[in-house]
């Protein structure tokens, strides 16, 4: 047996907690080093064992698993991220792609997609529950219509992308500038050069974009 995938679990119902651990703990390749009843003591958890990944109930007081995602992108903690949610709305899906997580599981399908979750966000590759399927298929197609309405989106540079992004997260350019590692002038430079590939007229122009597009970029 090679290396088993250390995992910490969070999910505020004791019940759903054991039923997934007997789950995950039945694949000899997986091992629970911690569990969790809330955001707070999950933070904390992962913090002390470093897991290989989460798994992270997007519904938790204290801390819900967004909260407790974006602090551990904030601490740079490497560890791969599950989410395990009831919501199948797009608007939630996105928000979590957007975070940067990984595995994204209905708790639905729990049953049939917890363990390979695991497995696969383990290996640096994605996981969505089936059911999730027709959300992305639908984002793609919204995304080849915004970019063939504007082929401007076309021409933005990688950091011109991201930059765009974080616009529509309502980030002020300052904010943009700690996030990436340089200057709010730097920043300013490029939202110029965004607006002007994207044929926008002034910084207001380029927001309204940025809000209107959101979940396309």
């Amino acid at each position: 047996m090679g290396k088993q995938i250390k995992i910490v679990m969070a999910d505020d119902h004791p019940i759903v907690r054991q039923g997934l651990k007997q789950m995950i703990e039945a694949d000899k390749d997986l091992l629970i080093v911690a569990e969790a009843g809330d955001g707070e003591s999950a933070l904390a958890l992962i913090e002390q064992h470093l897991p290989d990944v989460v798994v992270l109930d997007v519904d938790m007081p204290k801390m819900d698993g967004f909260a407790v995602a974006r602090e551990l992108r904030r601490r740079e903690i490497k560890a791969e991220i599950v989410f395990l949610t009831m919501h199948g709305e797009a608007e939630i899906f996105q928000a979590a792609l957007d975070l940067g997580v990984k595995g994204y599981v209905l708790k639905d399908s729990a049953v049939t997609d917890v363990v390979a979750s695991i497995k696969t966000v383990a290996g640096n590759q994605p996981f969505f529950s089936a059911s999730l399927s027709s959300l992305l298929l639908n984002r793609r197609r919204r995304v080849e219509e915004l970019e063939a309405e504007n082929q401007g989106l076309n021409q933005l540079t990688p950091t011109e992308r991201r930059i765009l992004k974080l616009i529509a997260d309502e980030k002020t350019s300052r904010e943009i500038g700690e996030r990436l590692y340089i200057s709010h002038r730097t920043v300013e430079t490029h939202r110029t050069n965004i607006s002007r590939k994207l044929n926008l007229q002034g910084s207001l122009a380029l927001v309204k974009f940025a809000l209107a597009n959101k979940s396309e970029l």
